[in-house]
């Protein structure tokens, strides 16, 4: 039977033409009075058609389900018994048709996934050193981390990596929807399924085939077309029961009324097609077009979760800023030598901080070997330096250690005021210099903040770890609604808690690595993940290369996805009640009622695919 049943999916659209000719060829001998044959192909397609259906609608039952084509094959059997041969090769032609148009459109509403998919690279060129300018061309599967590929302009990059020697321009649309090509240049990161529109890179290879970004782009977006929302979890109970209640219905009607066709066609009429495909193809068609326009989603229920969200919480660093901290403004003691600045760097260079690497960039002097180094929490760094007690952090930190601060005192407070942050410098007891530090904005920050006010999101807050003055100064000047300072991720997780026990609807963003308590907690984690994995382990949305503009993307199509599965639920209903009401009423018969029910699901699916035509604005 599973051979049989493999043939007839493999043959459908053929079977389908065939069954059409055939209908055709019988309505011509009808029209010459060739009774007995119209008759005869009616019955050929009815057969054709409806052998398909039987070995599905049995194939189903050894699983314990009753399914839809159980209630259509039960009918075609019923209405060639009773002699109904042309509303049985209808039916089941109307049916077959419908399969066929759904797969088709279908197919359509995964174009977006498929696209990424024919995106991914192949073959790459793999180099035996640095300076090789040929190379050999291999299987992506054979390329490991650490191999160094060639990629000429025109060339797809095959994998994730550093590039080593040359530069170009790279179009990265495959993954964040900017067409814009982005200059590329050595120590730079590149991404597989990314364009080389200009130039010639030599890439070492970090991340190869289905671990690359790409890779798990594409991964987790089938699964999430995979994935069943909340509304499709109950359809699918609700039809488990359906099948077997109008199969009951349509016992009764013939036992009641003695009219077997009647009860045949509550059979046919019975089918709820269009209520078992209309959510599948929203869902798909929403989370598809999400990822063409950089949104990973982990599943419709993510989307559906985000449509409700009413509350959007932000982390600073990294989200709403660019997270590059830089160096804008610095205050040096009297008789500053060049030996302090190698001082500072010597220390910075031990230092695992945001803001050490923002020094580092600033200053331009070569550094000192650190005899010993201790990092206090929440203060800064401790260090022995060629001979010298080195001490760079904060104004506790020299306070501490009894450093006088009463230079920079007036300097100190309106930097801080501007919204920077403070490193303080001081050799052997002594204070050297002062460094303020600011992380601007991201360039579509403001922009991104007007969007979500348009679209209706006035509960706009962020939760920061920066000094309350600093964050409020970011917050200000993209328009939050309010700012909280100073908070550990701990803390973060119970102001989000204390709004979630207020009733609201809480979405978190954040960048995926210390911020991953608040995305667990929140209805709704989403983080600015860059497409690394941490971000797409602990998130239930990532906004691919941390960009912002597009949280308003997915918000607009969680709620463009939710309204418009909520239609085809609505129109399927519907479509039923109609359908029944005008068959008791005699104005709809077996063939008219089974055109009008196809119809129904061609009206849902094309509503579906308007989600594709989502658009970044």
């Amino acid at each position: 039977m599973g051979k049989a049943q493999g043939f007839f999916n493999r043959h459908q659209q053929q079977n389908v033409w065939a069954m059409t000719g055939l209908i055709i060829f019988a309505e011509l001998s009808r029209l010459t009075n060739l009774g007995q044959a119209y008759s005869l192909l009616m019955v050929l397609v009815a057969i054709m058609g409806g052998v398909p259906l039987v070995l599905r609608a049995v194939s189903a039952l050894t699983y314990r389900v009753i399914s839809i084509e159980l209630l259509v094959a039960v009918a075609i059997v019923g209405a060639l018994i009773i002699g109904e041969y042309n509303e049985a090769a209808i039916v089941v032609w109307l049916f077959n048709l419908g399969d066929v148009l759904e797969a088709l459109t279908l197919k359509k509403t995964r174009a977006a996934v498929k696209s990424l998919t024919d995106m991914a690279p192949q073959t790459a060129t793999v180099l035996a050193d640095v300076n090789d300018a040929t190379g050999e061309v291999t299987d992506i599967d054979f390329v490991d981390a650490g191999d160094l590929v060639l990629v000429k302009a025109g060339d797809r990059v095959p994998v994730d990596g550093v590039v080593k020697r040359g530069h170009g321009l790279v179009n990265e649309a495959s993954l964040t929807g900017e067409a814009r090509p982005l200059p590329k240049a050595v120590d730079q990161t590149v991404s597989a399924g990314t364009i080389l529109a200009d130039g010639t890179l030599v890439v070492e290879a970090s991340r190869v085939g289905e671990d690359t970004t790409f890779g798990q782009i594409i991964e987790l977006v089938e699964e999430a077309q995979d994935s069943k929302s909340k509304a499709q979890r109950v359809i699918d109970r609700f039809a488990k029961y359906y099948t077997p209640l109008i199969m009951l219905i349509a016992l009764v009607v013939g036992l009641a009324t003695k009219d077997v066709a009647l009860a045949i066609t509550v059979l046919v009429l019975g089918c709820p097609g269009a209520l078992v495909i209309g959510v599948p193809v929203s869902t798909v068609a929403g989370i598809g077009r999400a990822a063409k326009l950089g949104v990973l989603t982990k599943g419709s229920a993510s989307l559906s979760a985000l449509s409700k969200v009413d509350t959007l919480v932000f982390d600073k660093t990294g989200t709403v800023t660019k997270g590059l901290p830089a160096v804008v403004s610095d205050w040096w003691a009297t008789g500053v030598s060049e030996r302090d600045h190698q001082l500072l760097v010597s220390v910075e260079t031990v230092a695992n901080h945001p803001l050490a690497k923002a020094v580092l960039k600033y200053e331009a002097v070569a550094p000192l070997p650190v005899d010993e180094s201790k990092v206090l929490a929440g203060q800064g760094m401790v260090a022995q330096v060629a001979g010298a007690t080195v001490l760079v952090g904060n104004a506790k930190l020299l306070a501490t250690h009894q450093v006088n601060l009463t230079a920079v005192a007036t300097t100190a407070s309106a930097w801080q005021e501007a919204g920077r942050s403070l490193v303080y410098f001081a050799v052997d007891g002594q204070l050297r210099g002062l460094l303020g530090i600011s992380d601007p904005l991201k360039d579509e920050a403001q922009a991104t903040f007007t969007k979500l006010r348009a679209l209706g999101y006035q509960n706009l807050i962020m939760l920061s770890g920066d000094n309350q003055t600093t964050a409020e100064r970011v917050g200000k000047e993209v328009g939050m609604t309010q700012v909280v300072g100073n908070l550990m991720p701990a803390e973060k997780v119970e102001k989000i808690k204390e709004l979630q026990a207020a009733g609201h609807r809480v979405a978190f963003l954040g960048d995926g690595v210390n911020d991953s308590p608040a995305l667990a907690t929140a209805e709704v984690g989403i983080a600015m993940g860059n497409g690394t994995d941490v971000a797409l382990e602990v998130s239930d949305v990532v906004l691919l290369h941390s960009d912002l503009a597009k949280l308003p993307v997915a918000l607009t199509i969680a709620k463009r996805m939710v309204a418009n599965m909520n239609q085809n639920i609505a129109i399927a209903i519907l479509t039923v009640a109609l359908l029944f009401g005008g068959l008791f009423a005699g104005y709809v018969h077996m063939a008219s009622g089974m055109l009008i029910h196809e119809l129904s699901i061609l009206i849902v699916i094309i509503n579906g695919m308007r989600l594709l035509k989502i658009q970044q604005s």
